[in-house]
């Protein structure tokens, strides 16, 4: 029996943003229902033509580049390609930012409200970041 993962991006630090996708690409890898919202700073990291790297928290952050571990975006990319995972741009956020859908990463679901993520997301497990 598969879970339903429910994961909540706000953060726009680089090691929250690997957590997340870190468990995004192995839950959806493993066949588990994966949907993750992406809100607030951790939006504009998924505006096509944005590079730019999010920040380190702390050392960790920092370490993980030095070392090559896979970035965030490949592994929401992987997740979304590879296991069906949803990702979902906050309606608001597009709004506030003024910017369409359109100018999000291709693997980007429909934008959707935090009431229908969170009554989507009801009987599963619900993890923010």
């Amino acid at each position: 029996m598969s879970r339903k993962i429910s994961i909540v991006c706000v953060s726009g630090t680089r090691e929250k943003l690997q957590m997340a996708a870190m468990i995004a690409s192995v839950a959806a890898a493993t066949g588990d229902a994966v949907s993750v919202f992406f809100s607030m700073n951790a939006l504009t990291y998924f505006i096509k033509g944005n590079a730019a790297d999010a920040p380190a928290e702390g050392e960790f952050g920092t370490l993980m580049a030095q070392k090559g571990v896979p970035p965030f975006r490949q592994l929401f990319k992987q997740a979304a390609e590879l296991g069906d995972a949803k990702l979902l741009p906050c309606s608001m956020a597009l709004d506030l930012l003024k910017i369409t859908k359109n100018e999000l990463d291709p693997d980007f679901g429909p934008p959707t409200g935090l009431t229908r993520f969170l009554s989507d997301s009801e009987d599963g497990q619900l993890l923010t970041f």
